[in-house]
């Protein structure tokens, strides 16, 4: 007979106190990430940005920066970060917001989150999902009446894949034997071609027995 588990009441009650308590106690955004822009450091962390940030964090601005300042927060606006434009100019990449839930007890209402439809590299994806990296400082708004013009590109063809891997077994094979005959230096990854450059015709089976006969030696 399997013995009930005994239910401790007050030892679970306990401890969805500790977890209510770490809930309410733990820092929000607002705290967590806010910045002294004098000596560009993270009060909470004690953490100093990377030099190199320093010129786009004066620059630049978050993403909630810009939509605490639009009607409805922003939502249908169109918003691009500026390492997108300088990566990849020839394709539009974007968020447009569709959905934010801004902490209201944060100062000028400049922090929460914000969901929306990606469009990277001119490919839109079918699914909202929320927006990650809000807090970088790198992001642009996309004035409207520059929004259809933005979103015009002539669409780049993707390289045709030539390549692919071999199955997990047959991979470490290749490997080992590769090693094997590199004396234990870092093998190349073995990949498969998906294009074959020799035609497979009679005279080809011929030319390899004639080869491999060669190799082997013309038997006694």
């Amino acid at each position: 007979m399997v013995k009930k588990k005994r239910i401790r009441l007050i030892a679970e009650m306990a401890r969805k106190i500790r977890v209510y308590r770490e809930l309410k106690n733990r820092p929000r955004e607002s705290e967590k990430y806010a910045l002294d822009y004098d000596t560009m450091t993270r009060p909470h962390t004690r953490k100093t940005l990377p030099v190199l940030a320093w010129q786009d964090v004066r620059r630049e601005s978050r993403l909630f920066s810009l939509l605490s300042g639009l009607r409805m927060f922003g939502v249908g606006h169109l918003f691009t970060r500026k390492s997108w434009l300088t990566e990849h100019p020839e394709a539009p990449s974007y968020w447009q917001v569709t959905k934010v839930k801004v902490d209201y007890t944060a100062e000028n209402m400049d922090h929460g989150r914000a969901w929306g439809v990606l469009t990277y590299k001119g490919k839109q994806e079918s699914e909202a999902k929320e927006i990650d990296k809000v807090m970088y400082h790198d992001w642009r708004l996309v004035p409207k009446h520059e929004e259809e013009q933005f979103k015009l590109h002539n669409p780049v063809p993707e390289p045709p894949i030539r390549y692919v891997s071999y199955p997990p077994l047959l991979r470490a094979m290749l490997l080992a034997q590769r090693q094997k005959d590199e004396l234990g230096s870092a093998a190349e990854e073995p990949t498969l071609p998906l294009k074959r450059d020799v035609l497979l015709s009679k005279e080809y089976f011929r030319s390899q027995e004639k080869k491999r006969e060669r190799q082997e030696g013309t038997a006694v």
